[in-house]
C-alpha cells in the first residue's frame, strides 16, 4: 500500500492546477470528433473565451482524453480528498 498523500503535497498539486490555463479543456481527436486538421486540446481563457489549442504528437486518443480531462478531474479529486479528510477528522472527536 502506498503512503497517504500529505497536505503539503496536495497543496503542490493545487498550485500546479491553478497555474494551468482554466478549464474546461476539451479533447478533439481527428477522425473521431472532426474530419480535418489535427488532434488537439481546446483550452479557455480566464475571461471564458477560447484559449490556445494544445497540439500533441505521439500520443494515443486515450492519452489525449486523459490529459484534457485532468484539468477538470484533478481539482474535483482534490476537493473530494479534502472533504473526506474533514469528515474523518470530525469522526475522531
Amino acid at each position: 500500500m502506498t503512503e497517504p498523500i500529505k497536505d503539503h503535497d496536495l497543496e503542490k498539486i493545487e498550485i500546479r492546477c491553478r497555474a494551468a490555463k482554466p478549464g474546461p479543456w476539451i479533447s478533439y481527436v481527428e477522425g473521431r470528433d472532426h474530419t480535418s486538421g489535427s488532434s488537439f486540446i481546446k483550452t479557455h481563457t480566464t475571461t471564458g473565451g477560447r484559449g490556445d489549442d494544445i497540439e500533441l504528437t505521439g500520443v494515443t486518443p486515450q492519452d489525449q482524453d486523459f490529459i484534457a480531462h485532468a484539468r477538470q478531474d484533478i481539482p474535483a479529486l482534490l476537493e473530494e480528498v479534502r472533504r473526506l479528510r474533514y469528515e474523518l477528522s470530525n469522526q475522531k472527536t
